[in-house]
């Protein structure tokens, strides 16, 4: 039976069925909330950074994740502080509307939606050549839409089914990067490492601070799509302290296995970072032409198979999130009201509109040469600006209002400041298209915002 929205905004359901009011059906455990969360990161992201990475540090790789990590953990200790503040569907569109206000709550919403829609289309495409090159028969943007339908009817089905063919998928990857791991192990016992066995945390020539921070802001745009977790919220049994260990549990084995894929990677590299940063025609092929060197054909067509199958459900995973963000959105009314509708405890109109701007997105860029860099080029800015007013609402909510008693100064003052900070710094060092894109957006965000305070009823 299909519901509307609820009249009051964050209403969540209880117990296992769906709801009235256009409420979601409580299914998930901390197990499904990781397997969404690695899903949409992507337990082997680095694979087609790494070179870029590599030459932009001078062959710092490793140490470029560490710092990332510990970068992004101020974002992920932010999320755990507000999804107990509330624990609904949102994500940064609740956190921001509960310490900043609607007007702020919903420009959050608005840039994170930025980021929802097209993380998934690039994802998408990734699996779409990912296909073109293994059957080159079949044109990439066929592979795009195929795995655009098949992901939709997984999320139409429910959560809790996406969820276990997402662990199946899930296993499997980190089955590869085991594989990967032993591999590289092997080789690097039996014929040494290519480079010193500390450069790939000291550089391969000499350490230098400022490149290792320079390509930190581009590797922390590996950790995007821990955050979704939190868009979950009405949808676990067991309370928002779930939610909040799970953002924070995905995000230290994610840098875990970016630490450990890199320093192993970077051992076998036969080209030194200078070499990279001087072609960087290879950087994009890097992690795969250094297994094709060292370990074998066998491996780099494993990995490729392994991505192609990933992407897609990284993209499944944000899709969903990309769904509960609108029906958070819709139900408190400042997206049409009919996207809060359920159905069966899925907000399956919400998905369905998710998945037509993704596909949209990803046939469109699949059928340019130039589509993935125009893609890529804009879908972080939303969520960095949206994780930015996070860290604001924390500092709103438990610092200025004092909604929770005395603050603690570290948690409520110092780790959101900092971590805005961070994010500041990468934003800037984005590219220039991207940041007047994000602009653009944020500019309609506005609008869209002035004409629903001009419009009677709206909550403001």
């Amino acid at each position: 039976m299909t519901t509307t929205g609820a009249p009051e905004p964050g209403r969540a359901a209880d117990g296992d069925t769906a709801g009235e009011g256009g409420e979601l059906r409580r299914s998930l455990g901390f197990r499904d909330l990781v397997v969404y969360g690695l899903l949409f990161i992507a337990p082997m992201a680095p694979v087609g950074v790494y070179g870029t990475l590599d030459a932009k540090s001078h062959g710092a790789v490793a140490l470029v994740y560490v710092v990332a990590t510990v970068a992004m953990a101020f974002t992920a200790l932010s999320y755990a502080q507000m999804v107990r503040v509330a624990p609904q569907a949102g994500s940064v569109f609740t956190y921001a509307s509960k310490g900043l206000g609607k007007g702020p709550g919903f420009i959050a919403g608005w840039m994170a939606m930025l980021d929802y829609l097209l993380i998934p289309a690039v994802a998408y495409l990734f699996s779409g050549i990912a296909m073109e090159a293994l059957v080159p028969e079949v044109d990439r943007w066929v592979w795009t839409a195929i795995a655009v339908v098949v992901t939709t009817l997984l999320n139409l089905w429910g959560v809790r089914a996406a969820a276990r063919v997402g662990f199946a998928v899930l296993a499997m990857e980190i089955l590869v990067l085991l594989v990967f791991v032993v591999s590289a192990v092997v080789v690097l016992v039996r014929d040494g490492a290519q480079r010193g066995w500390l450069s790939p945390l000291t550089g391969d020539v000499a350490f230098s601070l400022t490149a290792v921070l320079g390509a930190v802001s581009v590797a922390v745009l590996s950790y995007l799509g821990f955050d979704a977790i939190a868009s979950f919220a009405e949808e676990v049994t067991g309370g928002s302290r779930k939610v909040a260990r799970a953002v924070l549990f995905c995000l230290v084995l994610a840098g875990v296995l970016f630490v450990a894929q890199t320093y192993l990677v970077a051992l076998l590299e036969p080209l030194s970072s200078a070499e990279l940063a001087a072609r960087p025609e290879l950087q994009g092929s890097a992690f795969y032409d250094a297994v094709d060197a060292s370990v074998g054909t066998w491996l780099h067509d494993l990995i490729a198979v392994s991505k192609a199958i990933g992407a897609a459900f990284a993209a499944l995973a944000g899709q969903a999130a990309a769904g509960r963000l609108l029906f958070a959105m819709a139900r408190d009314r400042r997206l049409p009201r009919a996207l809060s509708r359920t159905d069966s405890g899925v907000p399956r109109i919400a998905l369905l509109l998710a998945a037509v701007v993704t596909l949209i997105a990803a046939v469109w860029a699949a059928r340019r040469p130039d589509g993935l860099d125009h893609l890529v080029s804009v879908v972080d800015i939303g969520a960095l600006t949206a994780f930015v007013l996070l860290h604001a609402s924390v500092v709103g909510w438990f610092v200025v209002r004092r909604m929770e008693g005395p603050p603690d100064w570290l948690r409520h003052l110092v780790v959101p400041v900092l971590g805005a900070v961070v994010l500041i710094a990468v934003i800037v060092e984005a590219a220039g298209s991207a940041q007047v894109v994000g602009a653009i957006w944020l500019a309609v965000g506005l609008v869209v915002l002035l004409v629903q305070r001009e419009r009677p009823g709206t909550a403001r």
